[in-house]
């Protein structure tokens, strides 16, 4: 199993990066106080407030914020203030053995998937798919639910997820248990073919994306089928897909056709409706641990990302 990072304590420090896009500074500010109710104190990185078109900073800027959050015994844990695009432009340029040697807790989504899958396939080490600063936490519609899923960054708990958080639908019946990985779907087909390609061989995937028509998602799944990804996943967790209907395409399928076709025939555990992404609430998860999905129950338990 991956290195899980040591818990966080009321006191300590935890380190603020843009290792993608430009976040927007006003929601950044406003998440601050939110740290500071947990019990954090915080510092930030140097291309936070760096624009260069749609990146914050250089690659070189960003990548050596990565660096050093990771280097600086101070600092407890990295937050990333928000997404965008532009992580996958230095993940050749990490130190991945810098990473396994000082883990600390890392957490992000959207563009940050790519990160994600680098550091758990190289470092070995559980990173955390959850909410972020700029984007999530400083915006009004920031919800109860995803602020108390900040408290697994502090206890070692495990978590729990059925339909009293929301409405799930089995598309294909049984149960597994295996190690969690994924997170947003472009961001996992466009690691395909590189040193970066995810490892689905008997492991929970999970996928959810933002912006994207039922023709798109389809494409992209289509991309893991011919990979083989998905006959090599032993299931299937199925987060929100906001802001996905057609546009492009006024006829067209529902993203439950697409759904359907690529994992109903597969024979293995599936389950759509989690609310895991771009989304309100956001159910925070760690990746690289072990989960159990109960598509007949319409379940999922997740094991502790922290020690």
């Amino acid at each position: 199993m991956k290195i899980r990072p040591r818990r966080l304590q009321k006191g300590d420090t935890v380190g603020i990066i843009a290792p993608s896009s430009p976040p927007n500074l006003e929601n950044l500010r406003s998440a601050l106080p939110f740290l500071e109710e947990l019990g954090l104190s915080y510092t930030l990185g140097k291309s936070v407030e760096k624009e260069n078109g749609y990146l914050a900073g250089s690659d070189d800027d960003r990548l050596a914020d990565l660096h050093e959050m990771f280097a600086d015994p101070k600092i407890a844990g990295i937050i990333c203030a928000g997404g965008g695009f532009g992580s996958a432009r230095y993940a050749d340029k990490i130190d991945y053995q810098l990473m396994n040697e000082n883990p600390k807790i890392f957490w992000g989504y959207s563009d940050i998937t790519f990160l994600h899958t680098g550091i758990g396939e190289y470092s070995d080490l559980v990173t955390f798919h959850g909410p972020m600063l700029a984007s999530d936490v400083g915006k009004d519609t920031f919800s109860e639910l995803s602020k108390k899923m900040f408290q697994q960054l502090f206890d070692p708990m495990e978590l729990y997820y059925s339909e009293a958080i929301s409405p799930l639908e089995t598309i294909s019946t049984g149960k597994v248990r295996g190690e969690l990985v994924g997170g947003n779907l472009s961001l996992l087909v466009s690691g395909l073919g590189t040193k970066y390609e995810i490892d689905t061989k008997g492991k929970l995937l999970l996928i959810e994306d933002v912006g994207e028509e039922p023709y798109k998602v389809d494409g992209f799944l289509n991309q893991l089928r011919l990979a083989g990804k998905l006959s090599d996943a032993a299931g299937f967790i199925i987060g929100d897909f906001s802001e996905a209907e057609p546009i492009k395409r006024k006829v067209s399928l529902t993203l439950e056709d697409v759904f359907e076709h690529y994992f109903g025939a597969l024979g293995k555990p599936a389950v759509r409706g989690f609310k895991i992404g771009h989304c309100e609430p956001h159910f925070a998860i760690p990746l690289g641990v072990e989960a159990q999905l109960d598509a007949d129950e319409r379940t999922l338990s997740i094991l502790p990302g922290v020690e």
